[in-house]
């Protein structure tokens, strides 16, 4: 049996697929791994599933949930020659990422996917992250002729400067212009994204938005019992951040941010969800100090986790869009967040949530203390907050995945990969 699909909001049973395709997606992060790559794929190939498409998902072997299965062999029960079952899984061999032990890489296996799309011809191949799996299905898609998308998920090179690897910044750049230049689609989630990869030669780049499940994050799962866990009722602003406790989530703005809110309101608590290889050092330095560390939460407790604060900093500055972002804000969270990627998206500033203008942290500190300054203005955004993020529901979403896929099958497969050769930046089906 495969492992059970992480819960995933109903796909929008009343549209049917505009034609069923065989599809393999290869991936070297999924669920029950916690990161926003891992959710997001996994709730597009949950969409994709229910409104009729077969897909193949390839990825490493994750030892907590594989144990026993063999490599290259599907979780459903069928060998790579044995067509492609509608919930098929090929496990690849794979190895634990340095600092991430957590998340697994998968290892090249260019001849086992030739092999495998071979006796069992896909649609398309789409291929969800740049590592060495991914690399290998890149080139045995491309010796096999089949079409070829692949998403751009992950700021690699802005993460190098965070752990002093900023050398690797050009060569990374270059590598993923490579990576991304040899697909047919690269799908980006905006448009202002799109814009900078052009400008950094990456082409036939698409914009598709990233989903939200509103109907988990709500406000409606705001639970009393658990904001006295941390100490706080319904007068204490509490103040919420969800993502890796890591270097690149520009986590010491967050804390100075904080204390100044403290300086105004000296009732101002901060709730941190997630962990990481920050956790310890940060636990050591604030712990009791009016800093909660929640640990990693998912579904529903994660839910309740958001919907029990009221305020949420995102002070990062390396996402390619921030699925925390859109589901703070359908939890009825006020938000802070630079105005760039899925803020940039959704938020109109003094509206529904606030901006700050990107690497201006004196800027992002101004107005986190604006928050703490103006309880009505935080419980206006609040109000405001959820109404934006219903326009990323994840139906609609799948259907844009489904339509670029589409597309693409009828171009490459009717003989007209050429004219996909010119330079091209589309957010239009």
């Amino acid at each position: 049996m495969p492992p059970a699909q992480p819960p995933c909001p109903p796909a929008d049973a009343a549209a049917p697929a505009r034609r069923a395709l065989r599809l393999a997606v290869v991936t070297e992060t999924w669920p029950p791994e916690v990161n926003g790559v891992a959710a997001t794929i996994a709730c597009v190939v949950h969409g994709l599933r229910a409104r009729g498409h077969q897909v193949q998902l390839v990825r490493p072997r994750q030892e907590a949930v594989d144990r026993g299965a063999p490599d290259g062999q599907s979780r459903s029960g069928h060998g790579p020659g044995r067509g492609m079952p509608h919930d098929a899984q090929v496990l690849l061999r794979g190895l634990p990422i340095p600092r991430y032990p957590h998340l697994t890489m998968g290892l090249p296996a260019t001849r086992t996917l030739v092999r495998l799309w071979t006796e069992a011809r896909p649609d398309l191949v789409h291929i969800v992250t740049e590592g060495p799996l991914g690399w290998s299905a890149l080139q045995a898609a491309r010796r096999l002729g089949l079409p070829l998308s692949s998403d751009f998920r992950t700021n690699f090179q802005a993460y190098g400067q965070h752990y002093g690897l900023g050398w690797l910044r050009r060569p990374l750049t270059a590598y993923l212009r490579r990576f991304h230049n040899r697909c047919d689609l690269t799908m980006v989630p905006t448009e202002a994204l799109a814009l900078h990869l052009a400008g950094q030669g990456l082409q036939r780049l698409r914009v598709v938005a990233r989903g939200v499940d509103a109907q988990r994050f709500d406000p409606v799962h705001r639970s009393a019992a658990l904001r006295a866990v941390w100490g706080a009722d319904e007068q204490t602003p509490v103040v919420l951040h969800v993502g890796r406790l890591a270097p690149e989530k520009n986590l010491g703005l967050l804390l100075q941010a904080v204390q100044a809110m403290r300086r105004i309101d000296t009732r101002v608590l901060l709730v941190l969800v997630g962990d990481g290889p920050l956790r310890a050092e940060l636990a050591q330095r604030w712990a009791g100090q009016g800093v909660v560390f929640a640990g990693a939460r998912q579904g529903d407790d994660l839910a309740a986790h958001y919907a029990s604060g009221d305020i949420f900093l995102f002070p990062s500055v390396t996402e390619t869009f921030g699925n925390v972002t859109p589901e703070a804000m359908a939890s009825g969270l006020a938000v802070l967040a630079y105005g760039y990627a899925a803020a940039a998206r959704l938020i109109a500033d003094g509206d529904n949530g606030l901006l700050a203008p990107l690497e201006q942290p004196a800027q992002f500190i101004a107005r986190a203390e604006q928050l703490a300054r103006d309880p009505a203005l935080v419980q206006r955004l609040r109000r405001q907050a959820r109404p934006a993020a219903l326009a990323l529901a994840w139906p609609q979403v799948v259907a844009e995945v489904e339509a670029a896929f589409d597309t693409l099958v009828r171009q490459v497969g009717g003989g007209q990969r050429a004219g996909l050769d010119a330079h091209a930046v589309a957010g239009l089906p």
